[in-house]
C-alpha cells in the first residue's frame, strides 16, 4: 500500500539509471510522505523558480533533515521538536500542489544526497492545469525523471 521504503527503493533504482519513471511517480502517489511543518504551514523551499514541498519517506530521513537544519540554523535549533503531517503522495500532487498558486513540486529526502529525488511540476506528475509545461509540445519519447 505504498510505504516509504518502497518509494526509497524506486528512487534508488532511478538514480542508478534503471527503473521506470512512470513507476516511480506511481510509487510516490501510493506512498505516505512525511512533510514537516514550518511556521504554521508545510515546509517548503524555493529553488529555480519552483516552490518545493519537502517530504520524507520515513522518520529517519526526516531526522537527517532536522540534523542538517540544526547545523545551518545554529545550536538552538538542535533541540527543536519537528511536527509533521503524513500525506499520501497523490494528495500532495493532486490537491496540495495546485492549492499553492505558484509553480510547485515535491522534493523527497532532500538531506540524502544519494537518495533524494525531485518531482517537478510537469505534465504526468502534477495536474495539467498547474504543470509548467502544459502548453509545450513534447517530442515523441516523452520525458524522464
Amino acid at each position: 500500500m505504498g510505504d516509504g521504503a518502497a518509494l526509497a527503493d524506486r528512487i534508488a533504482e532511478r538514480r542508478a539509471g534503471a527503473g521506470d519513471p512512470g513507476a516511480l511517480v506511481g510509487e510516490l502517489r501510493r506512498a505516505l510522505v512525511l512533510v514537516p511543518y514550518d511556521r504554521g504551514g508545510l515546509w517548503t523551499a524555493e529553488f529555480g523558480g519552483i516552490r518545493w514541498v519537502c517530504g520524507f519517506t520515513d522518520e529517519a530521513a526526516l531526522a537527517r533533515f532536522a540534523e542538517e537544519r540544526a547545523v545551518v540554523e545554529g545550536a538552538e535549533d538542535a533541540s527543536r521538536s519537528w511536527e509533521y503531517a503524513a500525506f499520501r503522495g497523490a494528495r500532495l500532487l493532486d490537491e496540495v500542489i495546485p492549492a499553492m498558486g505558484v509553480p510547485a513540486g515535491v522534493a523527497v529526502n532532500v538531506a540524502d544526497p544519494d537518495g533524494s529525488m525531485l518531482f517537478p511540476p510537469v505534465v504526468g506528475i502534477v495536474p495539467d492545469a498547474v504543470a509548467v509545461d502544459a502548453d509545450v509540445d513534447v517530442p515523441s519519447g516523452g520525458r524522464g525523471l
